[in-house]
């Protein structure tokens, strides 16, 4: 028998005003701040090519954990750092059209202020929220075939704990599943991005199925939730 509760999410939508998207996402005790800053042109290796870019930075607050995170200084971001923020760069990507969007840049800053498990999924799923409204600053009244995001794009955690397969894991059921799972999805059921592990243990086929199958009822419901946040903001089917 399968674990198939999200934990509690909450979203607050225009959390400051010096960007035009801004989300303070609460997804149990882990809490996100996403913004979206939007920029009329576009990295120098990308100049005179008609497309724009999207790019992601991941951050996690010395606060937000105990004992404290040392802050990672210039130059120095670790391994794990890097990684998440090319999985969120790649996430946003995956679902715009870059010729669409134009010789402009977005860059989403997710900075995690609490964690307690899943602040990569979380930045994911709350970072969207921000993207679309920075997105809809300039887009908001396009035709829908000019529109530069073709899709949402949410994501969650898995695993495989004492045997059972559970949604969405929180720290203290992180550390102690046999397998973990981070899945990426358009709100459309395709897959973007699946990172999984046995963590000194296997999985089989059947075990993976039920993994896929439960993170993609997880990711219909935070899929409900984004667009219930964004309102008349929301342009995907």
């Amino acid at each position: 028998m399968s674990q198939q509760v999200l934990r509690p999410v909450a979203v607050q939508r225009h959390f400051t005003n010096k960007t035009p998207g801004s989300v303070l996402y609460r997804c149990g005790d882990t809490v996100v701040l996403c913004t979206a800053s939007l920029e009329e042109r576009v990295p120098d290796w990308m100049v005179g090519k008609g497309k724009g870019w999207i790019t992601a930075e991941y951050n996690m607050l010395p606060g937000s954990t105990s004992p404290r995170k040392s802050r990672e200084r210039a130059g120095k971001v670790d391994g794990r750092t890097t990684e998440i923020q090319r999985l969120i760069g790649r996430s946003f990507r995956a679902v715009a059209d870059l010729q669409k969007l134009g010789e402009r840049s977005l860059t989403i800053d997710c900075d995690v202020l609490q964690a307690d498990g899943g602040t990569r999924t979380a930045a994911i799923t709350g970072g969207f929220i921000a993207l679309v409204d920075a997105v809809n600053s300039v887009f908001a009244d396009v035709p829908r075939e000019q529109y530069p995001l073709r899709s949402s794009v949410a994501a969650i955690s898995v695993g495989i704990v004492h045997g059972v397969p559970a949604l969405d894991l929180d720290y203290a059921k992180d550390v102690i599943a046999d397998v973990d799972m981070n899945v990426v999805m358009t709100g459309s059921g395709r897959f973007i991005e699946i990172q999984g592990t046995g963590e000194e243990a296997t999985f089989d086929d059947a075990e993976l199925g039920s993994l896929l199958s439960l993170a993609k009822q997880g990711i219909q419901s935070l899929t409900k939730v984004q667009k219930e946040a964004l309102g008349s903001g929301w342009r995907f089917d």
